[in-house]
């Protein structure tokens, strides 16, 4: 930590992206000698020179400057934007960014001010196999999905989108949301009703407003294009389907949602997703203990989406190393995927995690009632 910490703001930004060299690499580097110079990036970021590195200032100006894109405030950059159509070389993109920096100088300082949130579609492939595992073992097909750190809330709209992968596909064919190179040979969905969906947030986004459409873009990489695809499809379902993301913190709310009774055919599924590595860890002990309460009065399972690794064990907002993400099922790691979901490749023989459940009276099919079918 204190090597990081020791570790000056230009330095940070010229050290994030490695590998392949994407518009983002370009920009980073040119603001890191921008930085250093005095030139506007410096006047943009005055006063965040001392910042914990995992305020990532960097990414919180890339996505004001993506805005300014989006917004249409910025149209010489779209040709260097590839989800938006542009195919220019990111080589020549840094003296029209220049140009822009010092006409927005003003909303990009303020911009800063936005913490990095994104709310990744993908991951809803990693619930689909959790939510199976948790139906197939209790039996149960009527669920209350639940999520603390939901962000804006699109995976809980995991029902009203289009899964598919090696041999196997999932879900309406019509919708928008296709989640697809998933992998996971052989996996069989069990058939479900999510008859209420709820999430929390300590600063929930509304996906179905233009700004909270264009916050959760902005923070997506523009060189991932098939990340936007996802997104944009998923935000055109939050625009159809309204779903409550409550401002408040994990364990109080999740306790709130379980203090009333339940009934014995409703399987209540808690659901999170890369979660655990920015939350206290007694925020993570309380959660803890408020799911294995209410195991006593009422159907629970617990689905998870975590690096392996202890709660807040990383520096950095972009620090994988601990490992691919595990999907865990009341504490049983059932597989591992990537951190925006596929692929998927499970570590629990496929005879447990894929059996068939055989439900008495299942409910006839419906817009949140949907099962599998084999290719």
């Amino acid at each position: 930590m204190a090597a990081e910490f020791s570790r000056s703001l230009a330095e940070q930004f010229r050290d994030h992206f490695t590998g392949e060299h994407h518009l983002y690499w370009h920009l980073t580097k040119a603001m890191a000698d921008d930085l250093e110079a005095g030139g506007v990036t410096a006047r943009i970021c005055a006063g965040w020179e001392g910042a914990d590195p995992g305020a990532v200032v960097q990414l919180r100006l890339l996505a004001g400057l993506f805005r300014e894109v989006l917004r249409g405030d910025a149209d010489d950059l779209v040709p260097f934007y590839p989800c938006l159509g542009g195919l220019a070389d990111p080589v020549g993109a840094w003296p029209l960014v220049h140009t822009v920096m010092v006409r927005s100088e003003e909303r990009l300082r303020e911009s800063l001010a936005v913490a990095p949130q994104t709310n990744e579609p993908g991951r809803s492939a990693a619930l689909l196999v959790g939510l199976t595992e948790a139906v197939r073992r209790s039996g149960i097909p009527r669920v209350r999905l639940l999520e603390p750190g939901a962000s804006a809330g699109l995976n809980l709209l995991v029902d009203l989108f289009r899964f598919e992968g090696d041999g196997w596909s999932w879900g309406d064919p019509e919708s928008p949301v296709l989640i697809d190179a998933i992998a996971a040979q052989g996996f069989s969905p069990v058939g479900f009703e999510i008859v209420s969906r709820r999430g929390c947030d300590l600063y929930p986004v509304d996906a179905a407003s233009e700004e909270g459409a264009l916050r959760l873009r902005s923070f997506v990489w523009p060189f991932q294009v098939g990340r936007h695809e996802r997104l944009s499809g998923a935000l055109a379902v939050a625009r159809r389907e309204s779903v409550v993301v409550d401002a408040a913190g994990g364990a109080d709310w999740v306790r709130e949602q379980l203090a009333g009774p339940a009934d014995d055919d409703l399987l209540t599924v808690i659901w999170q997703s890369v979660t655990r590595q920015y939350w206290p860890a007694a925020e993570v002990a309380a959660l803890d203990a408020v799911i294995e309460e209410a195991r006593s009065r009422m159907p629970v399972a617990r689905v998870t989406m975590e690096s392996p690794g202890k709660a807040g064990g990383f520096d950095r907002v972009t620090d994988h190393s601990s490992g691919r993400p595990v999907i865990e099922v009341d504490g049983e790691v059932v597989a591992a995927c990537d951190y925006h979901g596929p692929p998927i490749e499970f570590r629990l023989p496929l005879t447990s995690v894929c059996r068939p459940l055989t439900i008495a009276n299942p409910s006839p099919p419906g817009p949140a009632s949907v099962g599998c079918s084999h290719e």
